[in-house]
């Protein structure tokens, strides 16, 4: 594995990190702060807000800027978004800083994607952007926890104090182990909004927007049902998010060879996994053991759908795949956002505590029948690893040695 990849990995762990553990403190937030919790809750769509406006605005505006260069600044960019939250001296600061902290997400992995699959040989460009993404479910799985405990002991502050210091590491590591990335000659803002139209690419961000939501309809409210429904304490929740992460970091490692292999029959089944999982959630939340294993089957098939609906877009917009990329980062946030929205007004309109598992079995069911529109749509009707490898069509794949510069010529008679 280049150590490129690395480097790309801890900086998807911070990213990861200061994306999720806003959920852990907002009850310290609010008191330290003098707000309500579901004022409170405002800083964790303030972060998707950044991601759903940066990715493509700064995705477009780096368009001709080299990857490793892009990346250096999206993570200063993200550097400074969590100093600024950290020492924000109100409410109204806090959120800004939320805001300009979330900018750099989307851009960040749609440029690292790209990076990540342009590292290593054809066959292997999916289990190298998994490789990245395994920093995002590691976050879930440490960081998350780490930091949360050390905001409830330390305050707040500290947590995002430490998070910038894991941005500085992650810097640091992208100056010192990922390789000159030049664009394409041809590369042009232009050329990026039009591979962004192609209709297998919007399709693609369709199923992401409502397959990805069918989970965050469930996972936003997974601490209450752990308390109200599974009958575990307080206590138990950190756990129990952390299976979750688990699970996360599981379908990752599943979803790159997979992906690499067959990518829309992996998307395919993973979509429809879910959509059983989500249901059979509803009845084994009343046995502990049953649950846990659940919980993590859950994580697992969710995050699986993520590996193969990045490639997906960045295959069909293969003359311009960075934009595409990241655009698809704010469908995420989109599906958090909204998966999040339609399960609360489930619960609030009385249903029961473990009715977001049927809206998200909806959700999973509605982004599978796009994304097999898409392929009955698609000449090609299936993925595979050759397919894949057309990503790399952007420009030169540097080599393993990180440092060495590959002429275009000689990178495009190895097939890229």
């Amino acid at each position: 594995m280049p150590l490129a990849l690395l480097a790309l990995a801890v900086s998807a762990f911070g990213i990861g990190t200061t994306e999720f553990v806003m959920m852990g403190l907002l009850p310290n937030v609010a008191d330290d702060l003098g707000t309500s919790v579901p004022t409170a809750g405002y800083l964790v769509s303030a972060y998707a807000i950044g991601v759903v406006i940066g990715a493509p605005l700064l995705t477009a505006v780096g368009s001709r800027i080299p990857r490793k260069r892009m990346l250096l600044l999206l993570m200063g960019l993200f550097i400074v978004g969590n100093l600024a939250s950290a020492l924000a001296p109100g409410f109204g600061w806090l959120l800004a800083g939320r805001v300009l902290a979330g900018l750099p997400h989307g851009a960040f992995f749609g440029v690292g994607a790209v990076v990540a699959a342009r590292l290593v040989h054809e066959g292997r460009q999916a289990r190298a952007v998994a490789t990245m993404f395994l920093g995002l479910t590691i976050a879930n799985i440490v960081g998350v926890p780490a930091a949360t405990l050390l905001g409830q002991h330390l305050g707040w502050r500290a947590t995002f104090l430490v998070v910038t210091v894991i941005g500085l590491v992650a810097m640091a590591a992208l100056a010192r182990l990922v390789p000159y990335v030049p664009v394409d000659a041809h590369q042009s803002v232009g050329r990026e909004l039009r591979a962004l139209g192609n209709r297998q690419v919007l399709l693609g961000l369709a199923t992401a927007v409502f397959g990805f939501g069918g989970v965050f309809a469930v996972y936003s409210y997974l601490a209450s049902m752990t308390t109200e429904v599974m009958g575990f304490g307080e206590s138990s929740v950190t756990l129990v998010l952390a299976l979750f992460g688990i699970g996360m970091t599981l379908g990752a490692l599943a979803a790159g060879p997979l992906t690499d292999r067959a990518l829309r029959p992996t998307l395919y089944g993973s979509l429809a996994t879910l959509a059983v999982v989500l249901v059979a959630f509803r009845f084994t939340a009343q046995v502990q053991w049953a649950a846990l294993v659940t919980v993590v089957v859950l994580g697992a098939v969710g995050f699986m759908t993520t590996t193969p609906l990045q490639m997906l877009v960045m295959n069909k917009a293969r003359q311009a795949p960075t934009l595409a990329s990241a655009s698809n980062h704010s469908a995420f946030n989109l599906a958090n956002a909204g998966g999040a929205w339609l399960g609360g007004a489930a619960i609030a309109a009385g249903w029961g505590w473990m009715s977001p598992t049927l809206v998200g079995a909806v959700l999973a069911v509605v982004g599978l029948a796009i994304a097999v529109t898409a392929g009955l749509l698609d000449r090609g009707g299936r993925e595979t690893a050759a397919g894949t490898s057309r990503v790399v069509a952007e420009g030169p794949r540097p080599q393993e040695n990180a440092h060495q510069v590959v002429t275009s010529s000689s990178t495009r008679a190895s097939g890229s």
